[in-house]
């Protein structure tokens, strides 16, 4: 379970990590969590949950057709590569 908590940063620090953390595409708090886990060399998950986003057409149903969309974005990640 995680902990809150609250850290000070000068404005301009604050400013380039927030633009940072947006580049990368995830949140400030994700980019200081981050750096500390790669600072202490504790290791984060093993995957990247953004990985299963975007991977489908839109609309969707994804309630009933989970099982079938996930077979197909992992065929066409397979296929990406082997390319």
């Amino acid at each position: 379970m995680m902990a809150r908590t609250q850290i000070t940063l000068e404005p301009e620090i604050r400013r380039r990590a927030k633009q940072r953390a947006g580049d990368l595409g995830i949140s400030l708090a994700e980019y200081v969590r981050t750096l500390v886990n790669r600072d202490l060399g504790t290791t984060g998950p093993k995957a990247d949950p953004r990985m299963i986003f975007d991977l489908g057409s839109a609309p969707t149903d994804i309630a009933n057709n989970k099982d079938a969309m996930i077979a197909e974005a992992y065929s066409s990640m397979r296929k990406r590569a082997r390319a």
